[in-house]
């Protein structure tokens, strides 16, 4: 369990892309805290079901291209930065935002080959095509909503390279509201670009979710966890695999251990390190919670790239 080098030098923002080095990184706190991706890389086509209590969650692959997984969310954590950073700015946000995939690469602090954007697109595909059902956010009404990741992307490719000009990307309006309505998103560590495994980039999802910045932290039951996870593993073998990632430890932020409660069920504890001890050897001193560099994401770049609706038709 360890974390992928960054292939930046992040001390100088990008001019044309919302750089992690300079804005904070917003998730979308609906989408973090239920099981709405495949954690395993293989294609998976057997659908998510889950219930706890009134509130379900029920995920459907398209056959040809699989479900949606945990590493593809990144493309909507990036655009749920993008809109936050609008509505920051006063800037008029929309479900379409228009980029260069470049941009994006650099943001989530990917690599830019030929490779990176063959699996950008798969990505695009398989948000593009999973079903999602569910009542979050029914406020105790009876009605749910049903929404595909992405309502839709566009291409754009420059006929004598053969090289991506621009893409476009819709984002769903359950999605959407969730952005923009008070207190949708949740601010997370840039350094979750860079964890490499499933279990590792929704646990730190959930995680952040739940446990914040509380000082006594979170806990859940093992079995608990299983059952928020949706996976499709055994129980054994999820078990297995989260114990690996708190033996390993390396979450950004958080502190994990295991221990087991008055029935003898572990029981998985997370807790920001800026509350441990002050003589821990993991303690870590809270961020500040707006980091900007003095310039941000230049302006004309920003009025360029980023956030209009494609109403014109040009």
């Amino acid at each position: 369990m360890v974390r992928r080098v960054s292939p930046w030098s992040e001390k100088q923002p990008d001019l044309f892309s919302a750089s992690v080095a300079d804005i904070p990184i917003g998730d979308q706190r609906d989408a973090m805290e239920r099981p709405f991706f495949s954690l395993a890389k293989r294609p998976r086509l057997t659908p998510i079901q889950y219930q706890v209590g009134n509130v379900w969650v029920e995920v459907s692959a398209n056959p040809q291209f699989g479900m949606a997984t945990i590493w593809d969310a990144y493309i909507l954590i990036w655009a749920a930065t993008q809109i936050t950073e609008a509505l920051d700015r006063s800037l008029p946000p929309a479900r379409t935002i228009r980029f260069h995939p470049y941009q994006l690469l650099r943001a989530i602090r990917r690599t830019t080959g030929g490779a990176d954007y063959t699996r950008l697109r798969a990505a695009f595909e398989r948000l593009t095509h999973t079903a999602v059902r569910t009542n979050t956010r029914a406020d105790g009404k009876k009605k749910f909503a049903s929404f595909h990741w992405l309502e839709s992307w566009t291409e754009t490719v420059n006929e004598s390279t053969g090289e991506p000009s621009g893409m476009t990307i819709t984002l769903p309006d359950w999605l959407y509201d969730g952005i923009v309505e008070r207190g949708g998103v949740l601010t997370i560590h840039e350094d979750y670009f860079l964890l490499t495994g499933g279990i590792e980039r929704w646990l730190y999802r959930v995680t952040r979710k739940h446990a914040g910045n509380q000082p006594t932290g979170w806990s859940f039951t093992m079995r608990q966890l299983f059952e928020k996870s949706g996976s499709s593993a055994r129980f054994s073998d999820f078990a297995l695999d989260i114990r690996r990632v708190v033996a390993a430890n390396q979450l950004p932020e958080y502190e994990l251990s295991i221990d087991r409660n008055g029935e003898g069920a572990e029981v998985v504890r997370f807790i920001h390190r800026g509350q441990l001890a002050l003589d821990h050897p993991n303690r870590e001193l809270a961020r500040a919670p707006m980091r900007r560099q003095s310039r941000g994401i230049f302006a004309e770049s920003w009025k360029l790239n980023v956030l209009l609706d494609d109403t014109s038709g040009e």
